[in-house]
């Protein structure tokens, strides 16, 4: 059983939109792309994931608020699973611009927000940018586990021809109103996301910790996908032991250690994000999601639903995007 995949099964990524943008030397920009930025192309969106795969040329990278810097180069994908300010550059030393004002511009130029042109006529870099929105709830125990911006050496063999290739197909598909479109590049952002994570996963240390060390790890990674592939079974920790050929004292131990949480605490927060996306996208009764939630009580699912989203599942039903 491929772990990882099964895991990933239950994170659907509902969309995605993507740009070329082309820099030249000297260059720095400003950036900074959320939900605000999305809204007109991903109505609905919970939480936005932004990125950067460099065709050609280098460039620096760094958040603004760290003194950090990450070196990138063509074949490397550098992705920011929160809405982070950042800069990007040539020269992080110079006088940065608002990213948001050269897409204002191309617009404002009869641009179809596809294209990103920036900078003072030397050496180029060139990127392919896009978002990835997905269930902010459903999502959360990966983007927990991801740093706040990676960079995933991608390379030059096979993978990275294909991912080149989804990369075009989405650029393609984002300029063009055709029917079709929505679904293609949510596909296409599942496996451009998917490669990403499992390339992420592979370059972790041996003794790393995380959800992603979980996953990767030959009987945790298994407990993991069998609680995300029947999330709704009346499991124990002597079941789900039995099932991955560990003591209960040892699974219970390293699921823990790893993951940073019991498994029996984990499943509960896991139906709770189900049961929030379930809120969110259809009209079942409260009590209905509280049972399949493994409830015995509404009033229980309620307190637990406040204590993990802040709001009681009424409320968080209808404050969902607009």
């Amino acid at each position: 059983m491929d772990a990882l995949s099964d895991v990933l099964k239950s994170v659907r990524l509902e969309g995605a939109v993507y740009l070329n943008a082309e820099f030249t030397a000297p260059w720095c920009i400003h950036a900074k792309f959320g939900l605000a930025s999305v809204r007109a192309r991903l109505a609905g969106a919970e939480h936005v994931v932004f990125f950067h795969f460099l065709t050609e040329g280098v460039c620096k990278v760094r958040l603004a608020d760290s003194a950090e810097v990450l070196d990138a180069a063509a074949g490397d994908l550098v992705l920011f699973a929160r809405e982070d300010k950042h800069l990007m550059g040539s020269d992080l030393h110079l006088a940065p611009v608002e990213a948001a004002s050269l897409i204002a511009a191309d617009a404002a130029a009869g641009g179809d927000f596809i294209r990103m042109r920036h900078g003072g006529g030397g050496a180029a870099t060139r990127f392919v940018c896009g978002y990835l929105a997905c269930s902010r709830s459903v999502c959360r125990p990966l983007l927990d586990a991801l740093p706040r911006v990676l960079r995933i050496p991608i390379g030059d063999g096979p993978a990275a021809a294909l991912l080149r290739e989804l990369l075009r197909v989405g650029v393609r598909e984002s300029s063009a109103a055709r029917p079709g479109t929505e679904s293609m590049l949510a596909k296409l952002s599942e496996l451009m996301f998917v490669e990403a994570m499992r390339r992420y996963a592979e370059s972790l240390p041996p003794e790393g910790k995380g959800w992603l060390a979980g996953v990767r790890d030959a009987h945790i990674g298994r407990a993991l996908a069998l609680l995300h592939g029947e999330p709704g079974r009346a499991w124990t920790v002597d079941e789900l032991a039995r099932e991955v050929a560990l003591s209960r004292s040892a699974l219970a131990e390293r699921f823990a250690a790893l993951v940073g949480e019991p498994p029996m605490q984990y499943l509960m927060r896991w139906r709770l994000a189900l049961a929030a996306q379930t809120l969110r996208s259809g009209g079942d009764a409260i009590a209905r999601v509280a049972e399949r939630s493994g409830y015995e009580s509404e009033a229980a699912f309620n307190r637990a639903f406040k204590r993990e989203f802040g709001m009681p599942p009424a409320a968080w039903r209808k404050a969902r995007p607009t």
